[in-house]
């Protein structure tokens, strides 16, 4: 079973490789749903497919966005610029998509969650059409995904494990649009299922009634996040092919994270599973430690409360601080002299410590400072010798 993780920008494609993915997807700057991604120059992409090909490592490229009539020839030169990188799949969403790629290379086709599969004879006609994976309905449950395996078994399934939910019938959502202006189908969506709503009686103009859905509150339209780490042995069991994390957009902290935790767990699940179940606790904790809303299961484990009422505001318990790469810190958020902090290793591990002494890098020089501030460059002891390794993260309780 495939872990594939977001890649938002060159620098998280190489963070998702070095905390265990076994794939990561990502996007150039046009058609592939997360405009503000970042995304990839055909030069970065370049760079990424090369270093992802040399750790053995896999990247799928999302074009997945709808098609208008005057994108189709920049949308054929992008997919003869990408192809010419050897990536290892493209993700598509749009038929005509699929039919020109198919027409212009052999490299592998996986068919997007926003095509919405949720039956066998879908799953069959895409693999007429050429492609060799599906990514799933999210409204799926285990039962389903299982029947469609073993229905179409030389189809590779995708499903997604972890991240944000659309409110919407798998993401085809209109209130950005209509709200905005902004095209949630087109990668600009305006997250306008987070806010908060009001009703106006029609005899009453301009008197606003909070709109009471029940007892918690009125974000009447605000998921929670899927986590299905306690159901990924089902998954394993079933035989799905790859296991997807959402988040091009999330921060290199959330993709190390994650990547790691569920690299963790598929290494558990296929050498000793009963540690596996032993460990659930334990991983749970550690993805509690990343930005996320309320978690749950979602359909797949055919869960009743998949809307989080009180607010649309994120769980932060913990914050990233800096990240050590090539023998430094690189500094995100302000930390100081004195600190509690824990490093996080790639491996999942974490170590606490407290910070002695931070010296600023000034050219040659190493000025011995008392608080580190975002994008310093610095060198750090703590109070214990501890194991270096290039990405491992720094990061601090805030409760």
């Amino acid at each position: 079973m495939e872990l594939l993780s977001p890649a938002g920008t060159l620098e998280k494609l190489k963070v998702a490789v070095d905390f265990g993915a076994d794939a990561v997807y990502a996007g150039v700057k046009q058609f592939s749903l997360r405009e503000r991604a970042g995304n990839f120059t055909i030069e970065e992409l370049y760079e990424g497919i090369r270093y992802a090909h040399s750790k053995d490592k896999k990247v799928y490229i999302t074009l997945n966005a709808f098609l208008r009539n005057n994108e189709l020839e920049t949308f054929k030169k992008t997919v003869d610029a990408v192809a010419k990188l050897n990536p290892d799949g493209f993700i598509v969403a749009d038929i005509g998509a699929l039919s020109i790629i198919r027409s212009k290379t052999d490299i592998p086709i996986h068919i997007s969650t926003q095509a919405n599969v949720t039956n066998i004879e879908t799953v069959k006609a895409y693999r007429k059409l050429g492609a060799s994976r599906i990514v799933l309905a999210r409204e799926l449950s285990l039962k389903e995904i299982e029947e469609i395996k073993k229905a179409v078994p030389e189809m590779e399934i995708e499903v997604f494990i972890h991240g944000a939910m659309c409110m919407a019938y798998s993401g085809r959502c209109l209130l950005s649009s209509y709200l905005t202006g902004r095209d949630p189908n087109r990668g600009s969506c305006a997250q306008s299922c987070r806010w908060k709503y009001y009703v106006v009686e029609e005899n009453r103009e301009g008197k606003l009634y909070q709109i009471e859905e029940d007892r918690h509150g009125t974000y009447i339209f605000n998921s929670k996040d899927l986590c299905a780490l306690p159901l990924l042995d089902k998954l394993y069991e079933i035989g799905v092919d790859s296991v997807k994390i959402e988040g091009r957009v999330k921060s290199a902290y959330y993709i190390a994270v994650t990547t790691a935790v569920y690299r963790r767990a598929i290494d558990l699940i296929k050498n000793d599973p009963s540690t596996f179940k032993k460990e659930i606790p334990k991983l749970l904790k550690e993805l509690d430690k990343v930005s996320h809303r309320p978690y749950t299961t979602g359909f797949l484990g055919q869960e009743k409360e998949l809307q989080h009422y009180p607010t649309s505001s994120y769980i932060r318990k913990y914050k990233f601080l800096a990240l050590f790469k090539n023998g430094i810190w690189e500094v995100r958020n302000q930390f100081k002299e004195g600190d509690e902090v824990e490093i996080f290793y790639s491996n999942g591990k974490s170590i606490n410590v407290r910070i002695e002494k931070i010296k600023k890098l000034k050219g040659n020089q190493e000025i011995t400072i008392d608080t580190a501030h975002p994008n310093f460059k610095i060198k750090i002891e703590f109070n214990i010798k501890i194991p270096l390794e290039n990405l491992m993260l720094l990061r601090k309780k805030t409760e």
